[in-house]
């Protein structure tokens, strides 16, 4: 419990500093999971993952995204991220859930974060926003969706069903939902 203690994360929003608790196993799997998948993906490209870096948006905007990619390597500094990062995936937590869905996603937009994923662990779900013209698009949502889960669709609701997805940076990286929730 001392660690727990000791662990202390501040974001800035707007100008208002937030503590951030510490995430619980579920959330840490699943961010683990997803920047090995990026990480191993991106070896030898431009682009570079990061889990949990400071971004630096202005002074009044600092936050630590769960999962970062950023392919302009000048953002990249000691001190972490400064500027807008290509992509940004923040896994939903009861502390931070209200924020990462409003506040901050309004603010990856107007930075022009180009990818924003909401991932939801607790549904298995995955909202996955594009910059379009300036403003977030639901491009899409994606389920770890099980065989027992499809068991009663028709054949018209399983295909609407995504279980695979893409990083919009790489077309050639496709993703399996359930590899991201996996224990």
């Amino acid at each position: 419990m001392e660690a727990l203690a000791e662990y202390i994360k501040t974001e800035k929003i707007d100008g208002i500093e937030y503590d951030m608790s510490p995430a619980n196993t579920k959330h840490i799997n699943i961010q683990n999971n997803l920047i090995t998948i990026i990480r191993q993906y991106l070896k030898g490209k431009k682009c570079r993952a990061f889990s949990e870096i400071g971004v630096h948006f202005d002074e009044d905007n600092y936050f630590i995204p769960d999962i970062t990619v950023v392919c302009d390597r000048s953002k990249i500094t000691e001190q972490g991220i400064k500027g807008a990062p290509d992509f940004v995936a923040e896994v939903l937590s009861f502390s931070t859930y209200r924020k990462d869905i409003t506040v901050k996603k309004d603010i990856y937009e107007k930075f022009g974060v180009k990818e924003y994923w909401i991932i939801r662990p607790n549904d298995e779900i995955i909202e996955v926003y594009l910059l379009r013209q300036g403003k977030y698009q639901l491009d899409n949502i994606y389920h770890n969706a099980t065989e027992q889960d499809m068991k009663y669709m028709s054949e018209r609701e399983k295909a609407e069903i995504n279980v695979s997805l893409k990083l919009s940076l790489y077309d050639d990286l496709e993703i399996q939902v359930k590899d991201i929730f996996e224990d």
